[in-house]
């Protein structure tokens, strides 16, 4: 007994340092974005800088409409997105996993081609625009990200060895409906793999700019999500901080360093706030 509680204290101490040393960069960043470019120039970047400044903050706030819009717009996306990508990746993974599903090899090869050999940016800029219209409007930020052929294959294995045949056929024989067996069966039973799934692609729209700087045009800045306007600010910033001018006098001094530091910051903090829900959420999942 006395031996498994020494060594129950030496895990909990090793999980404290671990845990710790994961926060240690994150706190670096944060000290950072308030640390003056006089001080990051002269001692990089430290947990005791010589000066403190809040000008990347504050030109945050001089854009905060447009901050505020995107940020609204990239929760909206976030949300439509991972649930939209759930939809379709697990009723397809489901119909695959039947073992005696005509075609499942074909859909397999069919998956399987797009990962290791692409089109291309050429012939993708062309069906999304040309074919499918998707230009300059939010469903070129929605849909080219909604189905992931790696999820469909881990999804399809997952229902394979975790839902009994046994259980389908027995509903089947009682009478239901494949869409019953699939929202009252399999989709309770598959809480594990849904939340782990949903969690990597809210978080794929989340950090979602890519797609923005390909098919929205200048003109649409309603259209920009949270990580491509700030992506442009921090280009805008520090091509200013460059030429050492800027258009307006809004500040004297571009905080191109701590400005990059900012923008990281203003995007983890939801992460950090989601994260222990989803954590909340798979232990009672696993309950």
């Amino acid at each position: 007994m006395k031996i498994s509680r020494s060594v129950e204290r030496i895990l909990k101490t090793i999980y404290v340092i671990l845990g710790a040393g994961a926060l240690t960069p994150i706190i670096l960043i944060a000290i950072v974005s308030v640390s003056s470019d006089g001080s990051m120039l002269s001692r990089g970047y430290s947990f005791l800088p010589d000066s403190y400044s809040l000008d990347a903050y504050r030109y945050m706030i001089d854009h905060r409409a447009y901050i505020g819009h995107s940020f609204l717009l990239s929760i909206i996306l976030t949300l439509c997105g991972t649930v939209l990508s759930l939809t379709l990746i697990s009723t397809m993974a489901y119909v695959m996993s039947h073992r005696d599903f005509r075609y499942g090899k074909l859909y397999t090869a069919l998956i399987l081609i797009p990962m290791f050999f692409s089109g291309g940016l050429a012939a993708t800029y062309a069906v999304n625009v040309q074919l499918y219209g998707l230009k300059d409007t939010f469903w070129t930020l929605l849909l080219p990200e909604a189905c992931s052929g790696w999820y469909i294959l881990v999804m399809r294995t997952y229902f394979r060895q975790s839902i009994p045949e046994e259980t389908v056929g027995a509903a089947r024989m009682d009478g239901a409906s494949t869409l019953r067996i699939f929202t009252d069966i399999v989709l309770p039973m598959s809480k594990p793999i849904m939340v782990t799934v949903g969690l990597l692609k809210a978080l794929n729209y989340w950090n979602s700019w890519y797609y923005a700087m390909l098919y929205i045009s200048s003109n649409r800045k309603d259209l920009f999500p949270l990580q491509y306007v700030l992506y442009s600010l921090q280009k805008d910033v520090e091509f200013m901080a460059n030429a050492d001018a800027i258009s307006g006098a809004v500040m004297a001094d571009p905080p191109s360093e701590s400005f990059r530091m900012a923008v990281t910051v203003l995007l983890i903090l939801p992460v950090i706030f989601i994260s222990p829900l989803f954590r909340k959420l798979s232990v009672r999942v696993e309950k």
